[in-house]
């Protein structure tokens, strides 16, 4: 169960935003995953429309926005996916994505060259139906969330089954997860699990055994609406990205709440430089209201979030890189708010 604290405000501090919305080259279509190679290379999933397979892709680029080049893209043979969800970076600096509609986890070498894929898809040991967290432990067995057959499941890098982590949610132990979606691993190799059917983030050890669960439904501090994604930094502070709450929440180790994150989004320096170009755009967006004032019909963070441009809109991961800093990927804004310790 999550305690309630008075919040530390400056925890986290807002350091800039990445991306800009564009169907192909340079920028992300309906993001859902950012991931940080070993040199902090980004690789971002741009997971496009579910009707437009056009935008579908991985985006390489960095904290100082630099860009390398796309790859993936929508296809059933090797290399490509159809509906990715997660990624996931190994310690040789390969980067693995899972697709939802394909039942298979693909991977990459550090330049984004196709290497190989697994994954069957049905409810047995080793099989999948609609994968979508990824994780790598310190010996580089991975973690794949097993969405709809409510479970976790642990593979080797080549997609030999090793064991199931989590008990279904029928089964209804205090260790079943509801439809489990992003991961995290910690420095003992724990596992967590951002338990979106349960409004819950819970904590196995390696081996399986269930060690906690953090937060119950609801919109209060340290309470969680469908938690897509998971991160835990060397500290053991826990990131959310509470998805159904459109904000991120920061836990400590026994799960206690730190505090918790709207949006503070800026131009990021892409976008910057389109609209420098684009003086039409710049002129209308000059004159535009960001932060308007409205009487709300229903009483909803998704109606706030939709008209306040800087607020988080559907932030679907949390992820860190090897320097601590957060990023928090938004589907509905096509872009990456990164934010960095603080206090």
């Amino acid at each position: 169960m999550t305690t309630t604290t008075e919040q530390q405000a400056d925890f986290l501090v807002y350091d800039r935003a990445l991306g800009m919305t564009v169907m192909e080259g340079k920028g992300f279509y309906y993001p859902v995953d950012t991931v940080a190679g070993k040199d902090d290379r980004l690789y971002v999933i741009s997971r496009s429309k579910e009707e437009t397979a056009r935008g579908i892709r991985v985006t390489m680029c960095d904290l100082d926005s630099g860009y390398y080049g796309n790859f993936g893209g929508y296809g059933f043979d090797g290399g490509k996916f159809v509906w990715p969800a997660c990624g996931a970076v190994d310690s040789q600096g390969r980067y693995f994505i899972s697709d939802e509609r394909l039942h298979r986890v693909t991977a990459y070498d550090a330049s984004g060259n196709y290497l190989f894929h697994w994954g069957q898809h049905g409810s047995g040991p080793g099989e999948l139906d609609t994968p979508s967290g990824l994780a790598f432990d310190s010996q580089d067995n991975i973690y794949v969330s097993d969405t709809y057959n409510s479970r976790v499941q642990k593979f080797t890098s080549d997609g030999k089954f090793i064991h199931p982590i989590g008990a279904a949610a029928d089964e209804k132990g205090a260790g079943a997860v509801s439809l489990p979606w992003g991961l995290a691993t910690d420095t003992q190799d724990n596992v967590y699990i951002a338990d979106f059917g349960n409004d819950s983030i819970a904590k196995f050890s390696a081996d399986g055994a269930f060690l906690a669960r953090f937060g119950q439904s609801g919109r209060g501090d340290g309470q969680f609406t469908r938690p897509a994604s998971v991160d835990v930094d060397k500290d053991g502070y826990i990131y959310v990205a509470d998805w159904g709450n459109e904000r991120v929440q920061v836990l400590d180790s026994q799960g206690n709440f730190v505090m918790k994150l709207r949006g503070e989004a800026t131009i990021s320096e892409w976008a910057a430089n389109f609209l420098s170009i684009n003086q039409e755009e710049a002129a209308a967006r000059a004159t535009a209201d960001l932060e308007m004032d409205i009487e709300y019909v229903i009483d909803d963070p998704h109606e706030e979030s939709s008209h306040i441009e800087k607020y988080f809109w559907c932030p679907s991961s949390v992820r860190l890189d090897s320097r601590g800093y957060l990023y928090v990927t938004e589907t509905n804004r096509h872009r990456i708010q990164v934010y960095r310790r603080g206090s």
